[in-house]
């Protein structure tokens, strides 16, 4: 559609290529089970007031932009993340939840990289395939194979060293 959360994308993108800028993409939080919704950044102001919005825009590209280039650093291309905020009882803005991990975000390998074309990646990519590989509905509880669980674990494992250069301590 040439546009992503009703922004307009710079004509010519091809799959893969890095935008001019990062882009603030806001969306609603769903239901446990539900998809998050996508929405215009005007839409987020008038759901939060444009002064919180503006805030929240601020905060998620600068903590993008630092930690991509930080990540760039160590060979690895952040694409994309989502952070999630909430504010505390006297209202600063607060993250909440997880960020930059594989789950929230989608980290690449840059010595692979090549604009036009899908990426390897080091999140759960792996795991979205083959889930979409066996019609899973998102409804109905599976049991995972483990060769499934124990790649993917490679793949969170790996960007963990490449970003700190330390092993996890599994337990």
């Amino acid at each position: 559609s040439g546009t992503v959360c009703g922004i307009e994308l710079p004509q010519g993108l091809r799959e893969s290529q890095k935008l001019p800028r990062p882009l603030f993409t806001p969306s609603t939080k769903a239901e446990y089970g539900e998809h998050d919704e996508n929405i215009h950044p005007d839409r987020c102001a008038e759901i939060i007031g444009k002064a919180r919005a503006d805030e929240v825009a601020r905060v998620a590209v600068a903590l993008y932009a630092k930690a991509a280039e930080y990540a760039a650093s160590k060979g690895i291309i952040i694409a994309d993340t989502k952070f999630e905020f909430g504010v505390d009882k006297q209202g600063n803005l607060m993250l909440i939840d997880e960020a930059l991990t594989p789950d929230s975000s989608r980290f690449w390998p840059a010595a692979s990289f090549k604009v036009g074309r899908s990426q390897e990646s080091y999140d759960k990519q792996y795991l979205r395939d083959y889930l979409t590989s066996i019609g899973f509905d998102a409804q109905t509880p599976i049991d995972l194979p483990p060769t499934v669980l124990d790649n993917t674990l490679k793949k969170y494992i790996e960007a963990y060293v490449k970003l700190t250069g330390n092993r996890p301590e599994l337990n």
